[in-house]
């Protein structure tokens, strides 16, 4: 099939988050699958800036556009999948992040912004942007990419649509003069259409319009069509169960792999961890830490957020350190959490190391040196850090949500015993709970026997590796809009 792959960011040319990670290895998998599939997302500045080279391929003329549109082309970085980049400088090039401006508020504009991106990725699906190639599917990706699919009703004959949802939180809402000023079909402003409770909402244009939907793990399907979990569109989503599906993300074990991560000064596998405890010295070392390899180093990377339960780790703080362990924390977010975690660096100067922000090079050491990796979060539609965790030998600790639930098989006596066991599982998102989870690992690290036998577990399994191949059978093409 053609398939056109939008989204908003794709490492390594662009991340904020895991979608990045999934955008960049998922269209590799396609293509190797033997699929013509083409990226395309935003030429933000830091893209451009890290470019050796891109072509401009095609120049649009859109009506809603500030200025004329030029594609450039290029190729996702160690792949030949074809990469579009859709250049608006006016929208694009700018400071911030692709979302967000240097004052860390949201961009202002965003809704013109992504509004004109879909608007793109229609002419270039449609082979209206001269390069003689038309989409047989057109995946979109979460609320930035939400208007393709209602976009493409427009026209007489279209491409398949899939849209993922890859954070339900996170809708793209806006005000109703935006709406207005968008330009969209006034038929859109309903119940059925657009409209969410007074507010325009993008990510409805992929929720309703679409062929399919899927979502980024079984039991997240299942659990965004409750109240709890659903941020009122779970009736929307009961409504089109029969198009929905859950479909576990996978992870590019080309890129996140112990035994040849170019981010690793030392390498190792599930047979041989010699490598593991030298890189976790070199880390104890980075961070100032003490350097002891019988202390166990538990980890943590990823945006610091409530939804992270990352003010449940701040909680369970005095613990972990009371128990003598270390922690390391890499990440970004809400201002009070970061503030809150330098405060505590300056208590346990020894124990627990910070970095604020995000490095992938770090982050790649972190899950190679770490004996355990907290995940506590109060909902994960997938969650990554687990998968790379278990290919690096690092035992999750996890709470029983989403895809985390679908990937991490507790160690109860039972597992322990059958050896299924790879992390452990907790329900509630309380710091007692997670408390009594680290208590659990840490008793397990103590026995280093059953601990050997636990993490070679973790290190052998492959979670998720089928997930790209079952993308395409969900899919089928209609013949006109």
């Amino acid at each position: 099939m053609n398939i056109l792959f939008a989204t908003p960011e794709a490492h390594p040319l662009i991340k904020t988050g895991g979608l990045a990670d999934v955008s960049g290895a998922l269209p590799k998998a396609l293509k190797n699958l033997r699929h013509d599939v083409r990226l395309v997302l935003p030429a933000y500045r830091k893209i451009l800036h890290q470019l050796d080279s891109a072509t401009t391929v095609a120049s649009l003329r859109l009506a809603a556009a500030p200025e004329p549109v030029r594609l450039l082309e290029t190729r996702l970085p160690r792949s030949q999948v074809k990469v579009y980049l859709v250049d608006i400088p006016s929208l694009f090039d700018r400071e911030g992040n692709p979302y967000v401006g240097p004052d860390g508020h949201d961009c202002p504009d965003n809704a013109e912004r992504f509004a004109l991106f879909n608007r793109v990725v229609v002419e270039l699906a449609q082979n209206r942007a001269g390069l003689e190639w038309r989409a047989d599917v057109v995946h979109c990706n979460d609320w930035q990419t939400g208007l393709v699919p209602a976009l493409l009703t427009l026209e007489t004959s279209r491409p398949a649509t899939l849209f993922t949802i890859h954070n339900l939180a996170y809708q793209g809402l806006f005000d109703r003069a935006t709406f207005d000023r968008l330009g969209l079909p006034p038929a859109w402003w309903t119940l059925d259409g657009l409209e969410f409770y007074g507010r325009l909402s993008f990510i409805k244009g992929g929720l309703v319009f679409a062929d399919h939907i899927s979502t980024v793990s079984p039991i997240y399907a299942e659990e965004i069509r409750s109240a709890e979990y659903g941020y009122g569109l779970e009736g929307l989503l009961k409504h089109r169960q029969e198009q929905l599906h859950g479909i576990l993300n996978g992870i590019d074990y080309k890129v996140w792999s112990p035994n040849q991560d170019p981010y690793l000064p030392h390498h190792y596998n599930g047979r041989s961890l010699a490598g593991k405890l030298r890189m976790k010295a070199a880390l104890q070392r980075e961070f100032g830490l003490n350097v002891k390899g019988d202390t166990p180093v538990l980890a943590h990377i990823g945006r610091l957020v409530d939804q992270k339960g990352v003010d449940l780790i701040l909680d369970c703080l005095p613990h972990i350190m009371a128990r003598q362990a270390q922690l390391i924390i890499l990440g970004s977010g809400e201002a009070r959490l970061e503030a809150a975690l330098r405060e505590a660096q300056e208590t346990y100067p020894r124990q627990l190391g910070i970095t604020i922000g995000y490095d992938e090079p770090l982050a790649h050491r972190i899950e190679a040196s770490a004996d355990m990796f907290l995940m506590p979060s109060r909902f994960e539609p997938c969650g990554l850090n687990q998968m790379y965790s278990l290919r690096y030998a690092t035992l999750p600790i996890v709470r029983r949500t989403g895809g985390l639930a679908d990937t991490v098989v507790d160690a109860t006596p039972e597992n322990l015993e059958k050896g299924l066991a790879t992390g452990i599982q907790f329900a509630e998102p309380s710091a007692a709970a997670l408390q009594q989870a680290i208590d659990r690992a840490l008793a397990l690290y103590a026995q280093q026997p059953v601990w050997k036998r636990i993490i070679r577990a973790c290190a052998r399994i492959s979670a998720g590796a089928t997930a790209p191949a079952n993308i395409s059978h969900c899919i089928s093409r209609p013949s006109t809009g």
